[in-house]
């Protein structure tokens, strides 16, 4: 196993106080990977002998090609202007530093020196680490898209010097396998092309542009959106649905946790109780199956199966932060402990394994380990007994659903591997092992942590260790939010030191912001969802702690948004900002994928802050946002459930409160607590410090809401910008915020 262990899984990080310092080791041979930091300033500007140009980047992805023998250039001018001068096209690979078929097609390839040979020999080589250049990756993915049907990564686009492609594809092998061909075969066909055929291949490159560009004409259709999204979008939703296993379709299965976030705001509205069954049904399925990390905790990236079983194992970031979100919607929504504790169980991830030393948040961890994906989180019962003795082996095999021939298909029956799952929830297994609950999470917790230490001294996958603005933006908006609704402090703390980190590293001296920050350096200028994101978590801080600095940085990136991203003419948000580098187009994204849009969530922070402020141009820009993409709304609503949480808010029922009153009075705390408990989505908490000016200086209409005349809170709840007589009965406010 250990000859096999790939190069891209030797690279170990290590805080040094004064950014990080890179550590790197050898390969099976001896071989440095990556040069020392000391040692990079002693190299030639195309890297050496031993080592491409990639070797002064700071991606992750990037790094782990900088010792293959293909001439690999980082995106820029340099690589562009060689090929003009050299009258040579492009070969453009984008990927990321946890992609399983990118680890795949490195090692069968780019380290192979015939393919590195034959790629010097016809092109321009470029690396795009897509997570640090999402807005070329949007472009050449749609191009992809648009060429084969399908999309993916790695992603290998042939294009001229003009950026213009002529051919998409997703993984290709080395040799051609069946219907496949392979870059062997590949390469010298498409050298003889632009050597002997070349007129034809630009008129192929400028054809596909021309479709690309006329997919994303930008003028909106006029239409408004329709009153009926929400229901039409949760009929699609029940006629996919998966009534045996949960979530929506077949193989393969993502998370899609905004999805679960909107049933459960629908249901609150609606009282459907189809929608909260597909939503408690969808995440109690997840977090039972091998999706999750039932020993470490965390969710890996999608099921592979329809059971939610067998998971592609990376773990990322975003994933986390919008899975925690969901989990905490339903706990708040029902009350139910389960989701408190699957929330909380994330939140104890994320802080042990994902939260850097400067206090941002890594993106993501490989699939791989010891050159096998999966390997790391995988079990044999003989590995379990031994660990465990028999009495508690039987009782973890019995909750784990352990095997000894293996309990998922392909690799698991070949190697006797389990992935380690539970098929009921805590009270049916405890009446199952006929324990009472508090015995068997006694016991439960006893086993859980005895496999975790041993799996803990395993070689770990890699950690991708860039801080990315967006996704932090994400996690601090469900740590802020998983603070105030679990009472955990912790989580309020990590949320407010990240935030502090973003905005002292990561915003530029004209306020803009950068999008990716590693080993001491913050660069890339920031794209939509850097600042969608960043908003979104900024107001979800102050919600949490009522710290003005927080809003007003909201409201000052939102203006800041508006002035760089905004269609002036046909209105919602381009990807890149009018002073990013030019593409070939600039895209507006809206598609509610993996990844909530930047669109989406524009139109959501909007929306919200126009309730904190009072400000109506800031609904107005949601309200544009929203009838930008009217006709795909209406068309297929079920795509955009993050927009639609932004078009409920629109629509209303929506409430405004406010609580007046002195912080440090008696009764203040209690208050707060309980509405940041309390689950209506459509809500937005201001306080009002009567001793505070500069909350009359920033919200103005804030003067005229006192508290009781001894200092005592007051709580005003105000629905379309109309407020009730205000009060100190909680319950009179329960039943003003439900219409009860």
């Amino acid at each position: 196993m250990a000859k096999n262990i790939l190069l891209i899984f030797l690279i170990t990080f290590l805080d040094m106080g004064n950014g990080t310092e890179n550590v790197y080791r050898y390969d099976e041979n001896g071989r440095v990977i990556i040069p020392a930091k000391s040692e990079l300033a002693k190299l030639p500007p195309d890297g050496g002998k031993d080592f491409n140009r990639l070797v002064f980047e700071q991606s992750p992805y990037l790094l782990q090609h900088a010792a293959n023998p293909v001439d690999w250039f980082p995106w820029g001018e340099e690589a562009f202007t060689l090929a003009k001068k050299l009258n040579k096209p492009i070969f453009l690979s984008i990927g990321y530093a946890t992609c399983h078929w990118c680890h795949v097609m490195e090692r069968e390839s780019f380290e192979n020196e015939s393919v590195a040979a034959l790629l010097n020999d016809t092109f321009v080589c470029i690396k795009v680490d897509r997570e640090e250049h999402p807005d070329i990756d949007n472009v050449y993915m749609e191009v992809t898209q648009m060429m084969t049907g399908r999309g993916g990564w790695p992603m290998t686009i042939l294009m001229t010097p003009a950026k213009e492609p002529f051919y998409a594809a997703t993984y290709i092998p080395r040799e051609t396998r069946g219907n496949r061909i392979g870059l062997m075969e590949l390469i010298p066909r498409v050298r003889d092309e632009w050597l002997t055929n070349r007129e034809n291949l630009l008129e192929n490159a400028a054809e596909i542009v021309a479709r690309l560009r006329k997919s994303n004409t930008t003028g909106h259709s006029g239409m408004e959106i329709s009153d009926e999204l929400a229901i039409s979008a949760v009929n699609s939703m029940k006629q996919r649905y998966d009534a045996e296993a949960g979530g929506f379709g077949n193989a393969p299965k993502f998370p899609k946790a905004h999805d679960y976030s909107f049933l459960l705001q629908y249901w609150f509205q609606s009282h459907d109780a189809g929608a909260l069954n597909m939503a408690e049904k969808s995440l109690q399925a997840m977090n039972q199956g091998g999706l999750y990390d039932q020993l470490g905790f965390g969710f890996h990236r999608y099921s592979t199966d329809q059971n939610w079983l067998v998971p592609h194992f990376e773990k990322m970031l975003y994933d986390q932060a919008i899975l925690l979100l969901a989990y905490l919607d339903a706990y708040q929504a029902t009350g139910k402990q389960l989701y408190g504790r699957v929330a909380g169980e994330i939140c104890t991830y994320v802080l042990r394994d994902m939260l850097s030393p400067v206090g941002g948040f890594f993106s993501a961890r490989d699939a791989d380990s010891e050159g096998e994906e999966g390997l790391f989180y995988l079990w044999t019962t003989a590995e379990v007994r031994k660990i465990l003795g028999a009495e508690d082996a039987r009782f973890a095999e019995k909750v784990f659903n352990l095997k000894m021939n293996g309990n998922f298909p392909g690799d698991g029956f070949r190697n006797q591997t389990n992935i380690l799952h539970r098929t009921g929830t805590f009270p049916e297994l405890a009446q199952q092992a006929r324990l009472s609950e508090e015995e068997f999470q006694h016991r439960y917790e006893r086993v859980r942590a005895k496999l975790f230490a041993v799996r803990e001294q395993r070689i770990p996958p890699l950690t991708d260790d860039k801080i990315l603005t967006d996704w932090n933006g994400l996690m601090i908006a469900a740590l802020s939010r998983a603070g105030r609704v679990l009472g955990e402090p912790r989580y309020e703390t990590a949320a407010v030191r990240a935030m502090n980190f973003i905005l002292s590293t990561l915003q530029a001296s004209d306020g803009g912001l950068y999008r990716r920050y590693r080993s001491g350096e913050a660069g890339i200028t920031g794209v939509l969802d850097d600042y969608a994101f960043v908003i979104w978590g900024l107001t979800e801080l102050y919600e949490t702690t009522f710290d003005l600095q927080y809003l007003k940085k909201a409201i000052a990136l939102s203006d800041y948004q508006l002035s760089h991203f905004w269609d002036d003419e046909n209105y919602g948000f381009f990807f890149t900002s009018n002073e990013g580098e030019s593409l070939l187009l600039r895209t507006k994204e809206v598609y509610d994928g993996a990844i909530p849009s930047g669109n989406s969530v524009s139109a959501y922070n909007f929306m919200r802050l126009s309730r904190i402020t009072s400000n109506s141009e800031y609904e107005q820009i949601a309200g544009q946002t929203m009838e930008a993409f009217a006709e795909k709304l209406n068309r297929s609503p079920s795509a955009y459930t993050m927009m639609l949480q932004a078009v409920d808010i629109l629509q209303g029922p929506s409430f405004e409160v406010l609580i007046a009153a002195g912080t440090q009075v008696e009764g203040t705390q209690p208050v707060i607590k309980r509405l940041q408990a309390f689950y209506q989505p459509n809500m937005v908490t201001i306080f009002v410090d009567q001793k505070d000016t500069a909350i009359r200086n920033l919200l103005p209409f804030t003067a005229s809401y006192t508290s009781a005349a001894d200092g005592g809170p007051l709580v005003y709840v105000c629905q379309n910008y109309t407020c009730k007589l205000p009060t100190n009965d909680m319950e009179t406010v329960v039943r003003q915020l439900t219409g009860q």
